[in-house]
């Protein structure tokens, strides 16, 4: 048994208490208590803590494009390409580096699980490894070493176009199956190898543009079978929206919703260019959303209708996708202030709504739904923020002051599951930045 001893802690809503003493036994809260002294033996932590905080999308390995992508004009599909090339030169341990260096970067800014959104299944040419699951596993094992859980959303991806086009020459070969029963077979295999309890596997359809029709329900079979998260890239740009209308004389919200993808464990991520008729099908059938701000904007995207997902039934999610930068605070505060921008209206979205997107809902999102609170019972993950930085100073422990000031260099001290992960904004066994420096360097060296 352990203790932590808060200065101040969210206890989720407009509640921030003083003096918050946790108790954990096994990874889980046993107790909490506030407006106590702090016991003796308890691990102090300053400022406010938070729950863990949940990356519901994830591209480890584009975090190696960070900056690499700055020059000129382009748009989503001139990144795309630059992607493709970082994409084909990854090798299993290679992947392994990168991925262990990202993921305990997440951790250093509090984010206690992630959403791996994987397609990069097979070697050069599309040959599958000795062990087809073989770039996961080292997914799974770097997300061990960076002391992070990991939802491995394995991810069918079979064309190349809404028309269900084959998948091009060169590294888009290695993200194919073949065929969506030929991936779930893959997938069975990767499941019953999963003994760790800090790992759960989940699926994902690449979008509308990545999985023919056809081949949908062998997906949405497997997750339902396993109550598994079921993730899809959709509507992220209007390009795909249209190209959709002309394939298939509907949008890709209802496409999905024709195909049975849509429901309350799936999650559409991006969901920026919806018709009202789409929302209305994401609200009936309780689907969730991901935004992913940082990137949304990075690429040229768009700004997606935040006020009207929040407002429907399903749980709205953050992530920080392709890591342009990895800070869920800022992806949380973008949410209401893009809002802003597009509506001209301040305070649409409040700061305990936006704490909770990135907590509570982004943990459901990925098969978590014991994490994202602090409360008895619940995985022992805390996050204590500085209130007294540069940024934060004078704003006081609040929710406000986290949301809209604080960022991820103010995350001081990391706990993920009862485990100390982080601690003086130092990771206790990963050097960061040296294992950034290294693994990108050795993927990408001169390309730009």
């Amino acid at each position: 048994m352990s203790s932590w001893w808060c200065e101040h802690a969210w206890l989720g809503g407009d509640a921030v208490a003083e003096r918050v003493s946790i108790t954990v036994a096994d990874g889980r809260i046993t107790a909490v208590e506030s407006e106590v002294p702090a016991p003796a033996s308890a691990q102090r932590l300053a400022g406010l803590v938070v729950p863990g905080l949940a990356n519901a999308h994830s591209h480890a390995f584009h975090r190696a494009l960070r900056s690499r992508t700055q020059r000129d004009r382009g748009s989503f599909w001139t990144w795309r390409d630059l992607m493709y090339r970082a994409a084909g030169r990854l090798d299993p341990d290679g992947y392994r580096r990168l991925a262990t260096a990202v993921y305990a970067e997440m951790t250093c800014a509090g984010i206690t699980s992630v959403g791996e959104f994987h397609y990069l299944h097979h070697d050069v040419g599309g040959t599958p490894y000795a062990d087809p699951n073989e770039m996961g596993l080292a997914l799974v094992e770097a997300a061990d070493a960076a002391g992070v859980r990991l939802t491995l959303l394995d991810t069918c991806y079979l064309s190349s176009g809404v028309d269900g086009a084959p998948l091009a020459p060169g590294p888009q070969q290695r993200f194919g199956d073949g065929s969506g029963e030929a991936w779930a077979e893959r997938v069975q295999a990767l499941h019953q190898s999963i003994d760790d309890e800090g790992v759960r596997i989940g699926a994902a359809l690449h979008s509308v543009r990545g999985v023919p029709l056809e081949h949908m329900p062998a997906v949405v079979e497997w997750a339902a079978a396993h109550d598994a998260p079921l993730h899809v890239h959709s509507s992220e740009q209007t390009a795909e929206v249209e190209q959709c209308l002309a394939v298939h004389g509907a949008t890709p919200t209802a496409l999905l919703r024709d195909a049975g993808v849509l429901g309350p464990r799936t999650t559409a991520v991006h969901a920026t260019h919806l018709t009202d008729e789409d929302l209305a099908d994401l609200d009936r059938s309780a689907t969730g959303v991901c935004f992913c701000p940082t990137t949304e904007r990075d690429l040229g995207d768009g700004i997606g209708p935040a006020a009207a997902l929040l407002a429907g039934r399903g749980r709205f999610s953050l992530g920080s996708d392709s890591h342009a930068v990895i800070d869920l605070f800022e992806e949380a505060r973008a949410t209401e202030l893009d809002e802003r921008l597009a509506r001209r209206e301040r305070g649409i979205v409040s700061a305990q709504r936006l704490l909770t997107a990135a907590t509570v809902d982004g943990q459901h999102a990925l098969g978590w739904p014991d994490a994202g609170t602090l409360r008895v019972g619940a995985r022992a993950d805390l996050v204590a923020v500085d209130t007294t930085s540069l940024r934060t100073a004078g704003g006081g422990a609040t929710v406000e002051n986290v949301m809209f000031a604080a960022s991820a260099a103010d995350v001081t001290d990391v706990v993920v599951d009862g485990r100390v992960v982080v601690a003086d904004r130092r990771h206790v066994s990963v050097d960061v930045k040296t294992a950034l420096a290294e693994s990108i360097s050795a993927l990408l060296g001169q390309v730009r």
